[in-house]
């Protein structure tokens, strides 16, 4: 006869356990020290097991008919009940464990060695405003691609376009080390491709080889009076193209005379890896007058700030002076290097896989990263002496010269 719940109620205490039969294997054992727990006896694989349901009055006899019914439909489909239970138990617990703000703070603590030193604090930063506010602690197997989608457009409608795909870019690579490591089974941000609004590409802009004269003669009248540090910035960046925080921060020690090379670090670089840059004649002589105006001063950088001399010339300083002699509109720092990418093939006939080297680019042609490294140098040492001549030529045909 199945139980009522005044039944289970006035069970009474005994010496030993003992149970009181609902239905379907479902029980009632009562113990010793009054305590009441639901069980339901099954068979599986011709084995008997049992399984807790609960225990009385929390769960009451509804509730624990309800888990009987949920049981034996697992019976039904091929599944252990008991084996179900300590699955979900331990996926609960995982779960719980590996948010998505614990997995992302675990794959940045991995990839710090590899990047550049202010790297790993903007990937932080970003994830702390941007994600883990909405997400941080959500178990990451169970994120859905909604929800990212739901974080990204908050982004967009900052009007951070590109924050925005920063952010899906930076989630999705937190997901495949989720997948990785077994803390879940797909990438949530992979079914958003088309889905976040794009703007449409800038680049950096940038005189021709036709304004080049006109621009250098600009900068030697220097209407605008620029320190002679920042004067010889933009130079430096006409003639070794590197990028400007790679300008900005060069030291004494990464620059070797006697060999007219400079070596920048890994750390320094995109790419992770040392990048020599061949200095020209003229690029020598423009140092040597740089060190020789900061020698006194007793720091490492090649252009310190004006303000302060221990720390090296702030980011924008290049551009801005470039907009004193009034190229704002068409040209910034960075600019230096596509129109040497442009006028060197163009102007010089150099080959696109000696140009992207020293550009320190990944060069698709498994030529740039085969070559031989000493020959490779020495054309790369060739081609800048000929980029420094060109521009000496050029300054020349300056309507400041005629």
């Amino acid at each position: 006869m199945p139980l009522t719940n005044t039944a289970c109620n006035n069970a009474k205490i005994k010496e030993k356990a003992y149970k009181l039969s609902d239905s379907e294997g479902m029980y009632l054992e009562v113990m010793p020290n009054g305590s009441k727990y639901w069980r339901l006896k099954y068979r599986y694989l011709g084995k008997e097991k049992r399984l807790a349901l609960g225990v009385f009055p929390s769960i009451s006899l509804a509730e624990a008919r309800d888990k009987r019914n949920e049981a034996r439909k697992l019976l039904h489909s091929g599944i252990d009940p008991a084996e179900h239970k300590r699955s979900s138990k331990h996926k609960a617990i995982n779960d719980a464990a590996n948010t998505f703000e614990a997995i992302a703070r675990e794959w940045h603590s991995l990839q710090t060695d590899r990047w550049s030193r202010a790297y790993p604090g903007k990937v932080m930063r970003c994830f702390e405003k941007n994600v883990f506010p909405h997400l941080g602690t959500r178990p990451i197997s169970q994120i859905a691609p909604p929800e990212i989608l739901e974080c990204l457009r908050k982004i967009e409608k900052r009007g951070s376009l590109d924050v925005a795909a920063t952010t899906k870019r930076l989630c999705g690579q937190v997901f495949r080390y989720g997948i990785q490591t077994g803390r879940c089974e797909r990438d949530a941000t992979a079914d958003l491709r088309g889905a976040l609004k794009s703007r449409r590409t800038k680049h950096y802009s940038a005189i021709e080889a036709k304004d080049i004269p006109d621009f250098l003669a600009a900068l030697e009248k220097n209407d605008a009076r620029l320190f002679a540090r920042t004067q010889r910035a933009i130079k430096l960046s006409l003639l070794v193209f590197a990028r400007p925080g790679e300008i900005r921060q060069a030291k004494w020690s990464e620059i070797e005379f006697k060999t007219k090379t400079w070596t920048i670090p890994a750390e320094k670089m995109k790419m992770r890896r040392d990048h020599i840059v061949p200095l020209s004649r003229q690029t020598i002589e423009l140092l040597k007058e740089q060190y020789a105006e900061t020698e006194h001063i007793q720091t490492d950088w090649v252009f310190p700030s004006q303000a302060r001399p221990k720390m090296p010339m702030s980011d924008g300083t290049v551009t801005k002076a470039i907009e004193r002699i009034g190229y704002g509109e068409s040209m910034v720092a960075h600019g230096f290097r596509a129109l040497a990418r442009t006028t060197i093939r163009e102007e010089l006939g150099y080959d696109s896989e000696v140009i992207e080297k020293q550009l320190a680019h990944k060069t698709k042609n498994p030529l740039g990263e085969a070559y031989d490294r000493t020959q490779f140098l020495d054309k790369r040492r060739k081609m800048m002496q000929d980029w420094a001549d060109y521009l000496d030529l050029a300054f020349q045909n300056s309507p400041s010269k005629k």
